[in-house]
């Protein structure tokens, strides 16, 4: 390829400014940068752009925020754009078949599994929850399906065992943009491999997070309440409710121990709480008061004199 390709950019979140940079750096010309429009946000709900748009600005990119693709207007907009391929990265809006078709290399995107497994929205928290021993970021040829397109490029990495949804998040983001940055430079050199298409077996949906799953049901075995503790670090954090207070609990492990009923508070001690649960018990190691800051459960103890002898009986 001889000239420059023409690449607009597709994305909203934190996960999507290490893409954008990659775009930035490589040898091809920026043309816009789309994300979605301003949203409340904060105590005030004062408008505020999304990450992608700050470094968009801030590299001196224009900047497109459709509310969707859907007026003829948008579309025709992007295709005055003339681009060449538009790189999708965590943007938050469906591209239709005539969007997917303005380009002339179609539309990539980088998604943060091995699919098909974990295709949707919460790729990352999914694959802790479920206690997958890795996953990586594929770098997919969009089609109208979700996540159902053929890949082109795929980078594995294993998930630690101390692994939380913010660090996976963040490995997975400069993985993807490493990825990304190499596919830029191979269309140049016209080396990228043909797409290969997806498997039919082992397909997984990773479904949007909701608050209500961050509470804890100690019914649950403790290997598994270990790692919703860990995969809903740093949104939107379990909760469990002790010594009648309702606490966010932001570190834990997964320990033995005799069986209990579940949810009966074992021992206290300034290295955690541990508490009954279907399986084993979970010993709680950070927490969370209401309106208060992440602090150990030593510091915690230490605030309040006599909660020891308060707290052997139950959590909820």
């Amino acid at each position: 390829m001889s000239a420059r390709p023409r690449v607009v950019f597709a994305g909203t979140p934190d996960f999507a400014v290490a893409s954008l940079h990659a775009c930035v750096d490589a040898a091809v010309d920026v043309v816009a940068v789309y994300t979605q429009p301003d949203r409340p946000a904060g105590r005030g709900r004062k408008l505020c752009p999304s990450p992608v748009k700050r470094a968009a600005l801030d590299a001196g990119l224009s900047v497109e925020q459709p509310e969707s693709f859907r007026p003829v207007q948008v579309r025709r907009r992007l295709a005055d754009l003339a681009p060449d391929l538009v790189v999708v990265v965590a943007y938050g809006l469906i591209l239709s078949r005539s969007v997917l078709a303005i380009p002339r290399l179609g539309c990539w995107n980088v998604h943060a599994s091995l699919l098909p497994r974990w295709r949707g929205a919460a790729p990352i928290q999914r694959a802790i929850l479920a206690g997958d021993a890795e996953t990586g970021v594929d770098l997919m040829q969009m089609e109208a399906g979700l996540d159902t397109g053929p890949v082109l490029l795929e980078r594995r990495t294993p998930i630690r065992s101390d692994e939380t949804g913010g660090s996976l998040h963040d490995r997975l983001a400069a993985l993807g943009a490493a990825l990304l940055a190499e596919a830029l430079d191979r269309v140049i050199k016209g080396t990228l491999p043909e797409p290969k298409e997806q498997a039919g077996s082992g397909i997984a949906y990773a479904h949007k997070l909701d608050k209500s799953e961050a509470i804890l049901d100690w019914r649950e075995p403790a290997v598994a309440l270990e790692r919703k503790v860990r995969a809903f670090n740093p949104w939107p954090v379990a909760e469990t409710v002790l010594g009648g207070e309702r606490l966010r609990v932001w570190s834990a492990i997964a320990l033995g121990g005799r069986p209990a009923l579940p949810g009966t508070v074992i021992a206290v001690s300034p290295a955690g709480i541990d508490v009954a649960c279907g399986e084993g018990q979970l010993r709680i190691t950070a927490i969370q008061r209401d309106g208060g800051k992440r602090m150990s459960v030593s510091d915690w103890l230490n605030a309040r004199p006599g909660l020891v002898d308060t707290l052997p009986g139950s959590a909820t």
